[in-house]
């Protein structure tokens, strides 16, 4: 689980710091079948992340206001969040443990296991940083490296080992 969220956190910043080359007219680009903007969706990324680790530890300094934040600001929330995944993960969370939660817009409640959660946080991020991809090569700039393997090799957690003669 460290593996993934630890890479789930590198690759959002990754890109984040791509983005930030991007002028304001391309951050405002769009893609149809994606979430929205680039800036957008990274925000909406950035923040269901910074909510689903208030979701799972119920602490309160995990909201942000990620509608007023700029890429500098995202990224500094993804950075503070790779520490407090790997707190929250050390903890060895169950993963049958429900959880509710009370939807604010309609008042509904939602219960979804602990590990149901922890994937979803996982897929959620490596959707929309498929959909930012996306919108980058729409553009003609070119993504950065960042799928798992890219992530393991930087970190020594993936070695090639060439074939012996």
């Amino acid at each position: 689980m460290e593996d993934a969220f630890g890479h789930h956190v590198w690759a959002t910043v990754r890109l984040i710091d791509t983005c930030l080359a991007l002028s304001p007219p391309q951050l405002e680009t769009t893609v149809p079948g994606t979430y929205g903007s680039i800036l957008g969706t990274m925000r909406h990324l950035v923040g269901a992340d910074a909510w689903y680790l208030f979701d799972m530890t119920g602490e309160p300094d995990f909201r942000i206001d990620e509608e007023r934040m700029d890429l500098r600001d995202l990224r500094a929330v993804m950075e503070s969040n790779v520490d407090a995944w790997s707190r929250l993960l050390s903890g060895s969370p169950d993963p049958d443990l429900f959880l509710t939660e009370t939807d604010e817009g309609d008042g509904s409640n939602i219960r979804a296991t602990m590990g149901i959660r922890l994937a979803q946080a996982v897929h959620h991020g490596t959707d929309h940083r498929s959909q930012i991809c996306t919108a980058l090569t729409n553009l003609g700039v070119e993504p950065p490296a960042i799928d798992v393997w890219d992530f393991g090799e930087q970190n020594g957690r993936v070695v090639e080992i060439p074939p012996t003669p």
